[in-house]
Formats: C-alpha cells, structure tokens, sequence
C-alpha cells in the first residue's frame, strides 16, 4: 500500500462515518419528542396568498374554473402575462400581526403559510429567481420575514409551504397536464438545482426556526431530485415535513385534504386540510362558505380520530382575510376558549361512533362532545369504566351517572350548554374502554379475494390493511354476520385514495329470512363515506357493490350499532 491509496481510503473512511452519523434513524422517543407540540396543538391555520389574488378567478373578463391559485394552469395563462399581475400586487392594508393574532385568537397552535406556491412566485426575497415580492412588486418587502417576525412575537409555531416540483414560471418546473407556453420548457435537474435547492435553502435560514415544511404535488418528482430537496431540511434538524415531498420519502404527517377520513389513520400523525369555502387562494366570486357550526365539528371530528385541523384563509390583493373568515374564526375562537381542554393535547376517541356526537380523551379526562342534545336529559355512552366525576365542562354544573349493562347513562340539563357542541367532561379510572363495535372481528365472507388480502381484514379495525376481490372483478360482495341481532343505525367504509377507488354504486342490505332487503343505496364510496340510517334491527349485513372498475378494495368496513 502507498501512501496515497492511506490517504484516500482514510478520508472515504472518514466521509461513510460522517454520512452514517447524519442518516442514522431517528429513535421512536426521539421522534415522539420532535412531534410532541404538533401532536398536542391539533388546530392550525393554512395560508394561500400570492399575486393570483390579483385576478381573484377571472382572466381576460372570464371566470375560470377551479381554485383559486391555479388560475394560471387552468386558464393556460402564458408566463410573460401572467408574469404581469406581480407589478399589480401591492398588499399595503397587511398587517402581519393581525394574521398571526387572529390565528391566535381563533384557538390555533400554528401557521402554515405559502412561500411558493405552484405559480413560481415567492412571497420572500430571493437571489434565486427575481419572480419574488420584494424584487416584481411595488410592495418591496418581504412578507414571510414580517411573518416570521409575528409568528415570534405571539408564540405561534411557523410553517412554511414551498411547492417543491410545480413550478409554472421557471423553465422547468413541473405542470400537471403539461406545459401550455413554449418559454416554460427547460430541464427539471436545472430546475431543483437553480431554483427549488437554493430557494429552500433561504428559506430555512433566514427566517428563524421554521416548524414545518409543506410540500405540494411531486409531480415528476424522482428519487434523485427529491433526495436533493430532503437534503436541505437538515439545516432544520427539528422541522417537521408532511407526506407530499415525492420520490419515496414518506415524512411525518399524512395529508388527507378537504375530507376527514372514515376511520382517521391510526398509529399515524395526520392532518386535515381543509377550505372554509371552496377555494384555497382568493377567488372574489367564491361565497360558498362553510357554516361556523360545521367548522368546529370538523375540529372536534378531526381531534376525535386523532388528527390535526389545518383551516385555510385565503387573503385578497390588499392584504386583507375575508371578513366572512375573519367571522367565523373569532366565532371558532369563542367556542375554543371555553372547550380548548377537550381538544388540546387529545388523543382518539375510545369509541369508533356514537350517533349524538364525538368524544376526546387527554389521558385523565374523557370529554364527550354532544352535538344533538337529548331532548329527553338522558345521554348513553358505551363506555365500560368506573366515572369518578362527571360535568359540564362550560360551567361546571354536575351530571348524574348510572352504570348500565352496555355502558353509563348520564341525565343531563334540558337545556345544552352550546348549540353546536356541548362537552361532557368525565373523570375516569384508567384507560377508557368501550363496548366493542358489533362488526369487529366478526364472521365475515366475500365473493371473491385477491391472495392475502381476504375479507377479514376489511372488519379488523386497522384501515392499514384490506380486503380486495378478485382483479378482474366489476361486482362484489362482503357478508358479515355479526352473530346476534343488533340495532344497526350506521356504517363507515373506507374505499381508499385516489385509483384505489373503483367502485360507482353499491348497496348496504340486511338478511331478511331468506331475502335481502336494502339498507340504503349510492352511487360512490370514495376516500370514505359515515352513514347514519333508520336503525334496522338483524344479523346478517352484506355491502353489494354492483358497479365498479376492475381493482375493488375496501380498507374498513364498520357496523354501529345504537
């Protein structure tokens, strides 16, 4: 050996200990430890702002289809014209702390906001590409440093969203549907390498700690070029990312995005995303705004199954939220200031339904949250604890309990505490633990089953796994005798994600003698679908998909019972 061939096998020695170190996995407590706010916050805000708010959904005097953001790509809006609202935007009614404040005063934990969205433009200054607010606008300042700034002074965690692979104004950048302007053609390599690596690199360090890094559609995104994106997150070794980044790399959060999930994801972090209207940046025409009562049921619906709530805003050209946002969340924040105990560092619900409403535990408390108040005073909960305690958790006031042989009864005021969720705070011994669901784990059949994914699985509570008939298959059944007659008055089936979903109409029936009789009948299950029906009183359920693509699967399928 000579000594150059030492030198080199020392410094390749050097280099595998130094990558070794930096990509050594995380231990579980470790990631429990960086998780741990996030996990406990459960409410969040999404922010859409950039220079689409400019056209606010119109182009050349039309409406355009679709979200707001994605004016350009659906209205094919060349680079040079589009390229010309960023000297339109002038933002000079925002106030940074207003954001941040009213975030806070709606009961929210954190902020994501867009610092690139599809578009190419950056809401920061940037030395990687002039297409930026401080170097194409008039308003010359930097929008995410004010927000940083705030985000600081109010104790709010700061988010970031950075869309890692669309880009429709850097030649390029990734678009969905294809390219529709010859100036945007270009190598994608050059791309992450001249825009996407060194525009996150500023971003993670000039604006202070930065809690999560949003990634958006990875479309076109491989391996390699993904791995050169995940190589930047180091400079924040505590960030927390979602599940959109591509190329293989899972995150920490699953992304469910304008639907709360069945079942939820269990053993997982995940997080609603979710509009009040129905776009997600500025569309002046879009009213279609959510109730405030169906808001915070989602919240609490969300927190129920384990998961997070990220509400997005949509501010205009001025720099200003919408007064219907504004309204809605200074109303989410008067019900979170007298009930945020029964969503803040939650975990799942015990129960996989309950027909009045959702409940939240917090390792002492179980907080049931009431949304159809019995007329009656008397409350059911399928729980099988001792209750040392038992009140109204807006004032107090306490609660009669009395053991029953399926759970406790509770004989409550006349009056409910809140019109849109009232929560019942319970003081229980140990672990709660609820009267099982009739379907788990019961007899179960199919017509058909794909190798290890048999019927079984689609009633064993884990949405991880399940049943899936035969390939070629267009009809299917899944008979499940649950072993007694029970008074069925729901049911929740997961059908799975995007090509996952197959089938166009079903039927949920019930045996009858020897005659099946309908349930209900519709056209799609979906990503998941919970109906409530007329409770119907029987053994033996059979879901009858008589429509579908070829590929039908279902992650879950849960019988409640009353």
């Amino acid at each position: 050996m000579n000594k150059h061939f030492l030198i080199i096998t020392a410094c390749l020695l050097l280099l595998f200990k130094t990558t070794f170190a930096q990509t050594t996995a995380e231990t579980e407590d470790q990631r429990k430890l960086r998780m741990k706010w996030w996990t406990e916050a459960r409410f969040g805000m999404f922010i859409h702002w950039g220079i689409y708010s400019v056209p606010a959904g119109v182009y050349n005097g039309k409406e355009i289809p679709g979200i707001g953001e994605w004016i350009m790509n659906k209205g094919k809006i060349p680079m040079a014209e589009y390229q010309k609202y960023a000297a339109q935007f002038n933002p000079v009614k925002f106030d940074a702390d207003k954001f941040v404040s009213l975030a806070k005063q709606a009961g929210m934990k954190y902020i994501v906001i867009t610092s690139k969205h599809h578009d190419g433009f950056a809401m920061f200054r940037s030395k990687a590409s002039d297409f930026n607010v401080f170097d194409a606008t008039p308003y010359k300042r930097d929008i995410i440093k004010e927000m940083a700034r705030a985000c600081d002074k109010y104790e709010m965690k700061l988010g970031l969203y950075y869309s890692q692979a669309q880009d429709w104004n850097h030649p390029g950048g990734a678009a969905n549907g294809g390219y529709w302007d010859p100036a945007q053609n270009g190598d994608m390599d050059q791309y992450i390498d001249k825009v996407a690596v060194p525009q996150m690199k500023e971003i993670l360090t000039k604006y202070g700690p930065i809690s999560i890094l949003w990634f958006d559609t990875p479309t076109n995104m491989t391996p390699e070029r993904a791995a050169k994106i995940h190589d930047v997150l180091k400079l924040q070794p505590n960030i927390i990312t979602n599940n959109r980044l591509g190329g293989g790399f899972n995150g920490d959060l699953e992304t469910p995005e304008q639907y709360i999930p069945a079942t939820g994801y269990p053993g997982q972090n995940w997080e609603t995303c979710m509009t009040m209207n129905d776009t997600w940046g500025y569309k002046a025409n879009d009213k279609n705004f959510k109730s405030t009562k169906t808001l915070i049921q989602n919240l609490i619906d969300i927190a129920s199954k384990g998961g997070n709530y990220l509400l997005n805003v949509g501010p205009t050209a001025e720099g200003l939220i919408p007064d219907e946002e504004v309204t809605r969340l200074q109303q989410i924040g008067k019900w979170m200031a007298v009930n945020g105990n029964a969503i803040y560092g939650t975990y799942a619900s015990p129960f996989s339904y309950l027909n009045w409403g959702r409940a939240t535990y917090d390792g002492k408390i179980l907080y049931l949250h009431v949304f159809k108040w019995p007329a009656n005073g008397i409350l059911n909960v399928p729980l099988q604890n001792e209750v040392n305690k038992a009140y109204l958790l807006a004032n107090k006031t306490a609660v009669k309990v009395k053991p029953t042989a399926d759970g406790i009864r509770l004989t409550l005021p006349t009056t409910a505490p809140d019109s849109i969720a009232s929560v019942i705070a319970l003081e229980i011994t140990g672990y709660p633990v609820a009267t099982p669901v009739p379907s788990e784990n019961k007899t179960v059949k199919a017509s058909s089953e794909a190798g290890a994914d048999n019927a079984a699985k689609a009633i064993d509570g884990n949405p991880a796994t399940k049943w899936a008939a035969a390939k070629t298959d267009t009809t299917a059944t899944l008979e499940i005798d649950l072993g007694a007659r029970f008074n069925i008055d729901a049911v929740a089936i997961q059908e799975g994600t995007g090509k996952e979903q197959t089938i166009k109409e079903y039927r949920l029936e019930y045996k009858d003698g020897d005659e099946w009789k309908t349930v209900y009948e519709d056209k799609k299950i979906g990503r998941g679908v919970l109906k409530e029906f007329t409770p119907v009183k029987a053994q033996v359920f059979r879901l009858n998909i008589t429509k579908a693509s070829p590929g039908i699967q279902i992650q879950e399928l849960s019988l409640f019972d009353q």
